[in-house]
């Protein structure tokens, strides 16, 4: 089968379970970490009430979406039962969703288990690292009928330092999205936005070499997220912490746009949305 008969057409209009969504310019979705042990200490929320006040703090200062998630995904993270994860996330998007019925909530998590829990407590999009691992998640989020953020990885959180040889990343990567779009299609899932997976299974030089080939996967007729917030690709190279790594953040961003992204996955979402702003300025002018 040739690959043009596996690719979806671009998308721009989402059902998010019964409510439409159309994505015509590019947007920030801010990242609410119910977890101990994110990379970023800033991001890590230790109460329901303590999530509510920053995804006030980050709708206010103009986030499209809400990526909630209760397993840090960062190299060598500690493993999380599935159950406790479901724990973690569902109570805060419960609220979140009370208190903020018009937010678009994402659940940032690979096990479909969670992803049902979190979609039942009122999450519509499903934010997955893994790129299906899960042999369930294909159909639970077809079953569930809500989009489907697919990643580029290999391995586990504990395994991915150690799986970064590619032969020809670029292609290697587009045959791994070949093929689980073809599953994905198969499956019944109408709406997938793509993540080329950022410090997953990458080296910090391979990241820097993705960012500048990032219409490479053009090809795909996909809406793409880029998540480069704070990542070891900024502090390592700047040797500076994750705390001071904004700046260096706001550069890739913007330089990502300027390839085509259309969702920022972001900490900090003000800066974000300014680059945004100024971006479509430059873009319209």
């Amino acid at each position: 089968m040739e690959a043009k008969n596996l690719l979806f057409r671009t998308k721009k209009t989402f059902n998010l379970r019964g409510r439409l969504w159309t994505l015509e310019q590019p947007v920030v979705m801010g990242i609410i970490n119910s977890t101990p042990d994110s990379f970023y200490a800033n991001s890590r929320m230790s109460s329901t009430d303590a999530a509510l006040h920053q995804a006030e703090r980050m709708l206010a200062d103009g986030a499209t979406i809400l990526d909630i998630g209760g397993y840090s995904t960062r190299p060598g993270a500690a493993e999380v039962e599935e159950q406790e994860e479901a724990d973690r996330v569902a109570p805060v998007i419960e609220a979140i969703v009370k208190h903020f019925p018009e937010a678009i909530v994402s659940v940032d998590t690979f096990r479909a288990s969670v992803a049902e829990a979190a979609v039942r407590a009122g999450a519509v999009m499903v934010n997955d690292v893994s790129g299906g691992a899960d042999e369930r998640m294909f159909e639970t989020v077809s079953r569930l009928d809500v989009p489907y953020i697919l990643m580029h990885s290999k391995g586990t959180p504990q395994t991915m330092t150690q799986l970064t040889h590619y032969t020809d990343m670029l292609s290697e990567m587009l045959t791994f999205f070949i093929t689980r779009l073809h599953m994905i299609r198969k499956s019944g899932i109408k709406d997938v936005i793509l993540d080329v997976g950022f410090g997953f299974a990458k080296t910090i030089e391979q990241n820097y070499f993705l960012l500048k080939n990032l219409e490479h996967f053009h090809i795909l007729e996909l809406p793409m997220l880029v998540g480069i917030s704070r990542k070891s690709m900024i502090y390592k190279r700047l040797n500076i912490t994750p705390e001071e790594s904004l700046n260096g953040t706001t550069v890739l961003n913007t330089l990502a746009l300027s390839k085509g992204a259309q969702l920022l996955r972001v900490h900090d979402v003000k800066e974000a949305v300014d680059s945004v702003k100024l971006y479509n300025l430059m873009a319209s002018s």
